[in-house]
């Protein structure tokens, strides 16, 4: 199994931090340093969970060490009630991340992973310039990739947050079974409020389904490793069925009188541009007529505007369950790309 950095297995055992796999001797001496239990290992639903954990072959003792010495984070639960995509409209939502300073330093990670980019872009058919603005939105390219204790994030979320415990316990399944994969420390690791690690923010269960070891040194450090990074943002993408050279979103022209049950809450596309046509529904550029397409309305200072979302856009909508998040992934991806190809151009031009 691939690590994401280099432990030693006998280093780990001395600390009490593996799972099954460790001597009896250090797993019964991690219990005795947590014997008397506190943080989750004493709450209700943290018992039911060390049961259930046990039949997946972890000990009592190490999930008590665990869930012990995790922390609840009023913070977090704080963070929680206000998503922005939630009490932002669109253009407030663009306006935090369509910014000049982005848009630049989204150039220079361009520039500086070249290699990388072009080798995922190769591989996966995942645009560089969609790779980089996912980092860009995601961690402002690995400067802001969170400071909370993943194991803290988790279980303050799975034990205290009834609206989506049994998705964020789930999470921390998923994380456990991480750390005794990846051979690391279980409270080494940090990350955002709701658990998501690394470069691109991804969740304990898209880390062991997507993330790749890009460089080939045995290691999968999306925390550190650009490439790493890189190339695992580009599977989730392939994996989530991109489609290569396809558009992503698409103008609308409205050649009947909109209505509003038209504009549904949903991510997933229902209707094809065929059958939005039929609704009197059209687009300024010429498209498959099969090509599936939600139709959007999202509102900023001076109106609204009107978008059909394809595809593509769905696709973007699996890393963040938001139409704005992946609009904003979309319009920074294309400044992006069009200020590099500036700054290339430029770069000919003084090399002449």
């Amino acid at each position: 199994m691939k690590k994401v950095f280099k432990v030693t297995l006998s280093g780990l055992c001395v600390a009490g931090l593996l799972l099954t796999g460790c001597s009896a001797t250090a797993e019964k001496k991690s219990a005795e340093v947590t014997s008397k239990a506190s943080g989750y290992a004493a709450h209700p639903e943290g018992k039911k969970f060390i049961a259930e954990m046990q039949k997946e072959g972890f000990s009592e003792e190490y999930l008590t060490s665990v869930l012990g010495q995790a922390r609840r984070q009023e913070s977090i639960l704080k963070a929680m009630s206000r998503p922005a995509e939630k009490r932002l409209n669109w253009g407030e939502y663009r306006s935090i991340f369509i910014q000049p300073k982005r848009i630049k330093q989204g150039v220079k990670f361009w520039e500086e992973n070249r290699v990388a980019l072009e080798r995922a872009e190769k591989e996966f058919g995942v645009p560089a310039e969609i790779i980089v603005a996912i980092i860009g939105v995601e961690t402002r390219y690995g400067r802001i990739t969170g400071s909370y204790r993943v194991i803290d994030a988790l279980t303050t979320l799975g034990f205290d947050y009834p609206k989506r415990a049994k998705f964020f316990r789930g999470q921390l399944k998923e994380y456990l079974h991480l750390v005794r994969e990846e051979k690391v420390a279980f409270n080494s690791l940090k990350g955002s409020y709701a658990g998501a690690m690394g470069y691109g923010q991804f969740i304990p269960s898209s880390f062991r389904d997507f993330a790749v070891d890009f460089d080939g040194d045995g290691q999968r450090d999306i925390w550190k490793n650009k490439t790493d990074a890189i190339g695992s943002v580009a599977n989730y993408f392939a994996r989530h069925h991109w489609k290569t050279g396809e558009e992503v979103v698409s103008s609308v022209v409205f050649n009947s009188p909109a209505q509003d049950e038209w504009f549904s809450k949903g991510l997933k596309p229902e209707l094809t541009l065929a059958q939005w046509q039929e609704k009197g529904v059209s687009t300024q550029t010429t498209l498959p007529a099969d090509s599936p397409a939600t139709l959007m309305r999202l509102t900023i200072k001076d109106g609204e505007q009107y978008w059909f979302g394809l595809h593509n856009f769905y696709v973007i909508t699996r890393y963040n369950h938001s139409k704005l998040y992946a609009m904003a992934v979309y319009r920074l991806s294309e400044q992006i790309k069009a200020a590099k190809a500036a700054s290339d151009m430029k770069s000919k031009v003084a090399a002449k």
